[in-house]
């Protein structure tokens, strides 16, 4: 039985795009201007709710996370991760964009944008924080909005589950000696508390809770997963919306103070993606990979565990830093750059299957 063979039962169930999922970018740049404007003109909720953290992970925003992927992990059936073992090459091109691949790229073109084109226009004090807030970023793939970017391209959520969870194993050992490496220090501090927190908030807890979920509506039938699945979807998307008025609303003060730092930080990270997006979908139709898990495969290989490098840019900066400042930068731009990531591969799906090698 094939992946597709898999989750058959559950895509047919999945309906027609709505005005929510076809004006997506729409949505997603009124929630953006308005956080900026709702941060400006009542900042006091927003600064209770950014201050609602623990080990530096906002639990606000993991509640809203939890709304967004949820609704992704019920139809996942667990029983069906040994069939993931056949995708071993869209794993493998995976890993290597992650480990082997963003971390240096993005150590590159921050020595190039930042230490050298964009240096003139920069506070030169904070030169080197900016690239280090860079690397961070870089060096904590995958985050679990993975889940809301794969559904968008109706992706194998089985091969997304276990290449999230095979990223984060890694990251537990991998993370530090790298980013030591890249930084050059002899040892970095780690908020390790952060790390694990943000694991089991972001992925054990709703993994366990979907597949509960997911048992108890299957015994009573397939039309109830069906039903719940489909008023689910807005939900996800709306949640995803509350998340970026959230984001852009804490925010909205440094974006507003400095706009050119924003913009220039961001043109590295824009690079970053777009090269590591698609070297990972070329790789992945190089080697003969299913479009439904190549698809995701380009978009874990571009997207951040941001709340890690935020997390790790504070302890060894500060909060006040370039490093920190960089790391947010990611945070602002990461949905509506996955969102054009997504866009492209979907355009793109007829080249990908006329050229993939079986």
């Amino acid at each position: 039985m094939s992946a597709t063979d898999i989750t058959a039962p559950i895509e047919s169930a999945r309906p027609a795009l709505g005005v929510v999922e076809r004006y997506l970018s729409l949505w997603v740049a009124l929630a953006m201007a308005g956080g900026i404007a709702l941060g400006q003109f009542a900042p006091a909720p927003f600064h209770a709710l950014g201050q609602a953290t623990i080990a530096q992970v906002n639990l606000p925003v993991a509640g809203l996370v939890w709304l967004m992927i949820i609704p992704m992990l019920l139809k996942i059936d667990l029983a069906a991760l040994g069939q993931v073992r056949s995708q071993w090459r869209g794993i493998g091109v995976t890993l290597l964009i992650n480990w082997a691949v963003k971390p240096f790229s993005m150590a590159a073109l921050g020595w190039l944008f930042i230490g050298h084109v964009f240096r003139p226009f920069l506070p030169a004090g904070q030169i080197d924080s900016y690239i280090a807030g860079l690397i961070l970023l870089a060096a904590a793939p995958c985050t679990a909005m993975v889940f809301v970017w794969s559904n968008l391209l109706d992706g194998e959520p089985h091969f997304t589950l276990s290449q999230v969870a095979l990223n984060d194993s890694i990251m537990v050992v991998a993370f530090a000696p790298l980013v030591g490496l890249l930084l050059g220090l002899s040892s970095i501090t780690v908020p390790w508390a952060t790390l694990l927190l943000s694991v089991v908030l972001y992925i054990v807890i709703p993994v366990i809770i979907a597949q509960l979920w997911r048992r108890w509506l299957i015994a009573r039938s397939q039309a109830a997963l069906a039903t719940v699945l489909r008023i689910l979807g807005p939900v996800s998307l709306g949640a995803l919306l509350a998340t970026l008025v959230l984001l852009f609303g804490l925010q909205g003060e440094q974006i507003i103070a400095q706009p050119l730092v924003i913009l220039l930080l961001a043109v590295p990270i824009l690079i970053q993606v777009y090269f590591n997006a698609g070297l990972a979908y070329w790789l992945n139709r190089q080697c003969g990979v299913a479009f439904n898990v190549a698809g995701p495969s380009a978009l874990i290989g571009a997207s951040n565990f941001f709340e890690l490098a935020v997390a790790t840019a504070i302890g060894l900066f500060g909060f006040q830093s370039g490093a920190a400042l960089a790391t947010v930068v990611g945070v602002l731009i990461e949905v509506p750059v996955m969102l054009s990531v997504v866009h492209l591969v979907r355009r793109s799906r007829g080249w990908y299957e006329r050229g993939a090698r079986v």
